[in-house]
């Protein structure tokens, strides 16, 4: 099987209109696909998708932000666990999205000013494998961890001789 990389994240969010508008406004994404509610049977649900037969798709959309990887957000109906808060980083199926920005710093201060859950720091790690790195987390406003981060220059790993990872800054 030959690999060409990451084409999309997907995640399901449960107001699909404010997630593309949070995305859109703070990080500058771009809509490039919009599917309309998925009119499926029970087992197409169950079988393909693996959810409750009762659920159903209302929309998908896909956003491009900068240059990286798709993200495609789902709004589902017809789950009664919709209510439930998203995973937390520390359990297992809770992750967490991080975007590349030039300045963690500024753009953090630019999230908290627009009202923005940003918990605390940016942190720079000035040692280690993570060394270069500045790093911040904040949350979405349905509750979705997001991380922003900004490097000045190759981390501590690739200096000390660890194959680099992907940038959407350089891609490559």
């Amino acid at each position: 099987m030959k690999v060409y990389g990451m084409q999309h994240i997907g995640f399901t969010v449960p107001d699909l209109g404010q997630a593309v508008e949070f995305f859109r406004s703070m990080f500058g994404a771009v809509e490039c696909l919009s599917t309309g509610l998925i009119d499926v049977d029970d087992d197409f649900m169950r079988r393909r998708l693996g959810v409750p037969g009762q659920c159903r798709i209302e929309d998908i959309k896909v956003l491009r932000v900068g240059n990286g990887t798709n993200l495609e957000l789902f709004q589902y109906s017809g789950d009664a666990g919709a209510d439930e808060a998203p995973k937390r980083n520390s359990q297992p199926g809770g992750f967490h999205l991080a975007f590349q920005v030039e300045d963690c710093n500024a753009a953090a201060d630019r999230l908290r000013k627009a009202g923005v859950e940003v918990l605390d720091g940016p942190t720079y790690v000035d040692a280690g494998a993570m060394e270069g790195l500045t790093w911040c987390y904040l949350k979405t406003p349905w509750g979705q961890f997001l991380e922003i981060v900004s490097m000045d220059g190759p981390l501590g790993a690739e200096r000390n001789g660890q194959p680099a990872q992907w940038s959407p800054v350089t891609g490559r």
